[in-house]
């Protein structure tokens, strides 16, 4: 949610000169519904994609990369009176080197429709997607779920035993994680892997995914504190899930939000039987061990960082282990699953750009007037790239025949405990309970983000605790896995 406008700059000035966007009300005012942008701003109207501080400061070396012209962008939304967001501008901006600042030159498009204009927004557009596509192949997908799950994996297999409470909890959320993540370093993220193939920033890939693992926050990974963080909810003790969202047609965080309620439930329930107080929890050396080398050993980093739980309460313990259920579980199902039925039509989400857009007068305007979708896929991943990085789409975004899926064990006597056994059956049937609302959301007309305008309903968080004879085996796009296994 944008809450100041024009959008302001986080960049060093003393580095990067003014870098607040060239976004005004000129652009914007007649597409806001008769809103000026200070009402759309006061209602919560007003939501922006803002990629500029993430890549504006590794372009001057993506775009001496050959065949590379990559731009940062802003990607400003309207929240519209029937529920849905369009977009109302883009941003294109490239760094422009003033003596001892990087500064940026900056072009703002509006949604055009027609002849050479309509092709220039959908370029606009295009350049938006591979940011947002790079964004989440590096950040939201391998940083913040694969990679910032292995140092609880470590902890939790070197410091508690088989026998902990804890370590029953959390041990089915790790099944095969550290496999898939050292394919994923001998394949995909490797010095000429995969994803230095596809991805626009090729071998700046790694240093950026770094850059913005420095600002990463353990708390924030739990769903309500994420859609708060990025404006997309606010903190409403009324509200069944403590916060209210924003848009209330947003299917991930719909879901999500009773998923992550459903865990959280589950993990109180079950750790209260072990921990019936704070003192008990402040006591058992093998957790306080574990927790220690999570964040200063795994974490290490990081291990100064004030926000880190001092996991002297069982509250603490609760939270911080529906965090790493949701990341392993819940998380990691939205962002893969769904990479080839969203991205696997690459003329809609280009991972890479190869030309700046063309200015009137240049052969390549000349182009874009004459064969306008030569042009397009001009620009765009080219072709050996995009066979390769949708290959890979393909993969990962298919559920094996044995997948063990949220709410499901495949160890039916994990625990001789009968309080825990039922409150682990509690936890499944609420989660059959919210795959009955995904469906009857995605049937609602008034719901029109469920389904989109390609009428193809969301079912990323459609938990699929019901199927236990692999029905969702392939290229599904639903279904919430117990762990990162792909």
């Amino acid at each position: 949610c944008v809450q100041e406008f024009p959008p302001k700059s986080t960049l060093d000035p003393s580095k990067y000169g003014d870098h607040t966007s060239t976004i005004t009300e000129a652009h914007i005012g007649r597409s806001l519904e008769g809103l000026t942008v200070e009402q759309a701003l006061a209602d919560n109207r007003l939501y922006i994609v803002d990629q500029h501080d993430n890549l504006m400061p590794f372009l001057v070396d993506i775009n001496n990369l050959d065949g590379s012209f990559v731009y940062a962008t802003r990607t400003l939304l309207f929240l519209q009176g029937n529920g849905t967001l369009a977009p109302v501008a883009i941003e294109l901006s490239s760094p422009l080197i003033q003596g001892d600042l990087t500064t940026a030159k900056s072009t703002v498009y509006t949604p055009q429709h027609a002849g050479v204009e309509g092709w220039i927004w959908q370029l606009a557009k295009a350049y938006a997607s591979v940011n947002d596509y790079g964004w989440h192949q590096l950040i939201s997908h391998w940083l913040n779920t694969h990679a910032v799950m292995e140092p609880f994996v470590i902890a939790t297999n070197r410091q508690l035993s088989v026998t902990h409470p804890v370590y029953k909890l959390l041990h089915p959320h790790y099944r095969d994680t550290m496999n898939i993540n050292a394919r994923a370093r001998g394949l995909l993220i490797n010095a000429g892997g995969v994803i230095e193939m596809t991805v626009f920033p090729r071998k700046h890939a790694m240093p950026m995914s770094s850059m913005v693992y420095k600002n990463w926050n353990f708390t924030e990974q739990a769903l309500p504190d994420d859609l708060i963080k990025r404006g997309m909810a606010v903190e409403d003790p009324s509200s069944p899930h403590k916060v209210r969202l924003l848009i209330e047609d947003y299917p991930y965080a719909a879901d999500g939000l009773a998923v992550w309620h459903a865990i959280e439930q589950w993990v109180t329930d079950y750790l209260t039987i072990y921990y019936p107080n704070d003192g008990v929890l402040q006591g058992d050396v093998e957790l306080q061990a574990w927790w220690k080398e999570v964040r200063e050993v795994g974490h290490g980093d990081l291990k100064d960082a004030a926000w880190w739980p001092k996991m002297h309460t069982v509250a603490e313990l609760i939270k911080a282990c529906a965090t790493i259920i949701w990341t392993g579980s819940a998380l990691h199902a939205a962002v893969n699953f769904g990479q080839y039925p969203y991205s696997g039509y690459h003329p809609n989400k280009p991972s890479a750009s190869r030309r700046p857009m063309p200015s009137p007068g240049s052969e390549e305007y000349a182009l874009l007037e004459r064969a306008p979708e030569k042009a397009f896929i001009l620009t765009i991943t080219n072709q050996f790239q995009a066979l390769v990085g949708i290959s890979l789409m393909e993969i990962l975004s298919k559920h094996s025949s044995d997948e063990v899926y949220l709410g499901q064990h495949d160890t039916p006597a994990w625990t001789s405990d009968a309080k825990a056994q039922e409150a682990f059956r509690r936890f499944g049937a609420r989660l059959e309970g919210i795959e009955k609302q995904v469906v009857a959301m995605n049937g609602d007309p008034r719901l029109k983000n469920r389904t989109g305008p390609a009428k193809f309903p969301y079912m990323l968080l459609y938990p699929n605790t019901s199927d236990h004879t692999g029905q969702a085996e392939g290229l599904t796009a639903r279904g919430i896995p117990n762990s990162i296994s792909i």
